[in-house]
């Protein structure tokens, strides 16, 4: 897939390495010349200038993008990037700090695909150092989706099961599977459930405690 992010920062950074690490192609809008550097020499294609300036987005090639993300730290330009991308028939993925007024979250989220918020996944990676225990999670992909990942313990109800035929509720999903120290990968449909596997699950907030239930026991 080919995706055009706007903002070469903390955020922006990260996400287009892993991106590109798991084989997609990256493009950059960033208009400060020092991250644009940084950027070329991490070996992304960049685009210099204004990522709310429509002519300059479009010379990220938008017509033949996936997806667009907003990820500055400005949610005036994320927006108004998300907006030209969706005029190019793009996914649009807008940043937002964490204490942004509710009028004018509201506002952003009838025009955008996703809100992110980066300091919701920071918070929820230290709550789960803190809290310690089998149930992990590891972010707020948005308001209501949760990434987490679940050590299933010896007593679990799910030892012994296929990962297929494990009964979530509808608003929760398994995507991926591990033993011991192996790497978590997609599921095989014949694959059981051992004591000590991890499982990475999306979730919605509402469902976790059913969740919790299901995988853990009560």
């Amino acid at each position: 897939m080919r995706f055009v992010i706007v903002g070469y920062g903390r955020v922006g950074a990260r996400t287009a390495r892993i991106l590109s690490e798991e084989g997609h192609e990256v493009v950059l809008v960033e208009n400060n010349r020092d991250k644009v550097e940084r950027a070329r020499k991490a070996g992304f294609d960049v685009v210099e200038g204004d990522g709310s300036n429509e002519s300059v987005l479009q010379k990220a090639d938008l017509d033949s993008a996936d997806a667009v993300g907003g990820l500055t730290g400005d949610p005036n330009i994320n927006f108004a990037a998300c907006m030209i991308g969706k005029e190019h028939g793009c996914r649009s993925v807008l940043r937002i700090d964490e204490d942004y007024r509710k009028e004018i979250y509201e506002q952003y989220a009838e025009d955008v695909d996703e809100i992110i918020y980066p300091e919701r996944l920071g918070a929820a990676g230290a709550k789960t150092a803190l809290l310690g225990g089998n149930f992990n999670a590891i972010g707020e992909l948005t308001e209501r989706l949760q990434l987490s990942t679940v050590t299933i313990p010896d007593d679990s109800p799910v030892v012994g099961q296929r990962v297929n035929d494990i009964d979530l509720p509808q608003t929760a999903r398994i995507y991926a599977h591990g033993r011991g120290r192996e790497p978590m990968t997609i599921p095989l449909p014949g694959t059981k459930v051992e004591a000590g596997d991890q499982v990475a699950i999306i979730v919605e907030r509402d469902s976790i405690e059913d969740v919790r239930a299901t995988l853990l026991g009560e």
